[in-house]
Protein backbone atom coordinates (compact mmCIF):
# COMPACT_ATOMS: atom_id res chain seq x y z
CA UNK A 1 0.00 0.00 0.00
CA UNK A 2 3.16 2.66 0.84
CA UNK A 3 4.33 1.73 -2.99
CA UNK A 4 1.04 2.23 -4.06
CA UNK A 5 0.72 5.56 -2.63
CA UNK A 6 4.71 6.80 -3.10
CA UNK A 7 3.81 6.04 -7.12
CA UNK A 8 0.80 7.76 -6.57
CA UNK A 9 2.50 11.15 -5.32
CA UNK A 10 5.46 10.89 -7.76
CA UNK A 11 2.85 10.81 -10.40
CA UNK A 12 0.98 13.89 -9.07
CA UNK A 13 3.96 15.81 -8.48
CA UNK A 14 5.75 15.05 -11.87
CA UNK A 15 2.47 16.04 -13.87
CA UNK A 16 2.08 19.04 -11.90
CA UNK A 17 6.19 19.82 -11.94
CA UNK A 18 6.14 19.41 -16.01
CA UNK A 19 2.52 20.79 -16.67
CA UNK A 20 2.82 23.54 -19.24
CA UNK A 21 -0.53 25.50 -17.54
CA UNK A 22 -0.13 27.15 -14.37
CA UNK A 23 -2.75 26.37 -12.17
CA UNK A 24 -3.62 29.07 -9.18
CA UNK A 25 -6.36 30.12 -6.68
CA UNK A 26 -7.33 32.97 -4.84
CA UNK A 27 -6.89 32.63 -1.06
CA UNK A 28 -10.61 33.11 -0.97
CA UNK A 29 -13.63 30.70 -3.18
CA UNK A 30 -13.65 32.32 -6.13
CA UNK A 31 -17.30 34.41 -6.05
CA UNK A 32 -17.77 34.37 -2.88
CA UNK A 33 -17.29 37.97 -1.34
CA UNK A 34 -18.98 40.12 0.78
CA UNK A 35 -16.86 42.92 1.58
CA UNK A 36 -19.02 44.96 3.59
CA UNK A 37 -19.81 41.66 5.98
CA UNK A 38 -15.84 41.53 6.47
CA UNK A 39 -15.58 45.34 7.69
CA UNK A 40 -18.90 44.89 9.66
CA UNK A 41 -17.08 41.95 11.19
CA UNK A 42 -14.15 44.24 12.01
CA UNK A 43 -16.13 46.52 13.63
CA UNK A 44 -17.22 43.40 15.98
CA UNK A 45 -13.43 43.11 16.50
CA UNK A 46 -13.42 46.75 17.52
CA UNK A 47 -16.28 46.80 20.00
CA UNK A 48 -14.38 43.28 21.74
CA UNK A 49 -11.66 45.72 22.24
CA UNK A 50 -13.50 48.69 23.46
CA UNK A 51 -14.67 46.06 26.15
CA UNK A 52 -11.56 44.40 27.00
CA UNK A 53 -10.14 47.90 28.12
CA UNK A 54 -13.15 48.94 29.54
CA UNK A 55 -12.83 45.74 31.54
CA UNK A 56 -8.81 45.61 32.33
CA UNK A 57 -9.63 49.38 33.42
CA UNK A 58 -12.07 48.43 36.13
CA UNK A 59 -9.70 45.40 37.05
CA UNK A 60 -6.29 47.64 37.01
CA UNK A 61 -6.22 48.22 40.63
CA UNK A 62 -7.66 44.67 42.31
CA UNK A 63 -4.54 42.52 43.92
CA UNK A 64 -6.79 39.11 44.16
CA UNK A 65 -5.80 36.31 41.89
CA UNK A 66 -8.84 35.99 40.00
CA UNK A 67 -8.77 40.12 39.44
CA UNK A 68 -5.31 39.62 37.81
CA UNK A 69 -6.36 36.04 35.89
CA UNK A 70 -9.23 38.29 33.97
CA UNK A 71 -6.71 40.99 33.31
CA UNK A 72 -4.37 38.13 31.53
CA UNK A 73 -7.29 36.80 29.23
CA UNK A 74 -8.85 40.63 28.61
CA UNK A 75 -5.46 41.40 27.67
CA UNK A 76 -5.10 38.41 25.46
CA UNK A 77 -8.73 39.05 23.82
CA UNK A 78 -7.78 42.66 23.03
CA UNK A 79 -4.46 41.66 21.27
CA UNK A 80 -6.73 38.55 18.85
CA UNK A 81 -9.22 41.18 18.44
CA UNK A 82 -6.99 44.10 17.21
CA UNK A 83 -4.85 41.38 15.40
CA UNK A 84 -7.86 39.75 13.31
CA UNK A 85 -8.49 43.54 11.97
CA UNK A 86 -4.83 43.83 10.89
CA UNK A 87 -5.15 39.97 9.44
CA UNK A 88 -7.71 40.87 7.95
CA UNK A 89 -6.91 44.15 6.19
CA UNK A 90 -3.55 42.38 4.96
CA UNK A 91 -4.53 38.95 4.31
CA UNK A 92 -7.99 40.05 2.51
CA UNK A 93 -8.59 43.46 1.71
CA UNK A 94 -5.16 44.16 0.54
CA UNK A 95 -4.15 41.28 -1.12
CA UNK A 96 -7.53 40.83 -3.31
CA UNK A 97 -9.17 44.10 -3.08
CA UNK A 98 -6.88 46.68 -3.17
CA UNK A 99 -5.72 47.08 -7.01
CA UNK A 100 -3.01 48.95 -8.49
CA UNK A 101 -5.60 49.38 -11.64
CA UNK A 102 -8.01 51.62 -9.31
CA UNK A 103 -7.70 54.75 -10.06
CA UNK A 104 -7.94 56.03 -6.45
CA UNK A 105 -5.56 52.89 -5.32
CA UNK A 106 -3.06 55.77 -3.70
CA UNK A 107 -5.59 57.07 -1.26
CA UNK A 108 -7.33 52.95 -0.58
CA UNK A 109 -3.84 51.90 0.37
CA UNK A 110 -3.52 54.63 2.90
CA UNK A 111 -6.72 54.54 4.50
CA UNK A 112 -6.25 50.68 4.59
CA UNK A 113 -2.82 50.86 6.48
CA UNK A 114 -4.47 54.07 8.32
CA UNK A 115 -6.75 50.41 9.79
CA UNK A 116 -3.83 48.28 10.40
CA UNK A 117 -1.64 51.14 12.00
CA UNK A 118 -4.52 51.73 14.42
CA UNK A 119 -5.43 47.85 15.15
CA UNK A 120 -1.51 47.58 16.42
CA UNK A 121 -1.78 50.97 18.72
CA UNK A 122 -4.91 49.31 20.40
CA UNK A 123 -2.48 46.03 20.82
CA UNK A 124 0.22 48.17 22.32
CA UNK A 125 -2.07 50.22 24.42
CA UNK A 126 -4.87 50.13 26.93
CA UNK A 127 -6.61 53.26 26.06
CA UNK A 128 -10.01 54.17 24.59
CA UNK A 129 -9.04 56.66 22.31
CA UNK A 130 -6.87 54.01 20.62
CA UNK A 131 -10.42 52.10 19.95
CA UNK A 132 -11.81 55.17 18.93
CA UNK A 133 -9.24 55.80 16.14
CA UNK A 134 -9.24 52.06 14.81
CA UNK A 135 -13.82 52.47 14.76
CA UNK A 136 -13.13 55.59 12.58
CA UNK A 137 -10.49 54.34 10.28
CA UNK A 138 -12.41 51.29 9.82
CA UNK A 139 -16.03 53.50 8.89
CA UNK A 140 -13.67 55.07 6.55
CA UNK A 141 -13.44 51.54 4.85
CA UNK A 142 -17.67 51.75 4.26
CA UNK A 143 -17.70 54.14 1.15
CA UNK A 144 -15.40 51.19 -0.75
CA UNK A 145 -17.44 48.34 -0.05
CA UNK A 146 -21.35 49.25 0.39
CA UNK A 147 -23.79 46.34 1.36
CA UNK A 148 -24.72 43.97 -1.56
CA UNK A 149 -21.80 44.50 -3.51
CA UNK A 150 -19.60 41.91 -4.76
Amino acid sequence: MNKLISTFFVIVVSAVAYSPVAYSHCQIPCGIYDDHARVKSMLEDVATTRKAIMLISELSGKTDAQSSNQIVRWVMNKEEHAQNVISTISDYFLTQRVKLNQKDYVERLKKHHTVIVAAMKVKQNAEMKYVDALEASIMELFPYYPEHEH
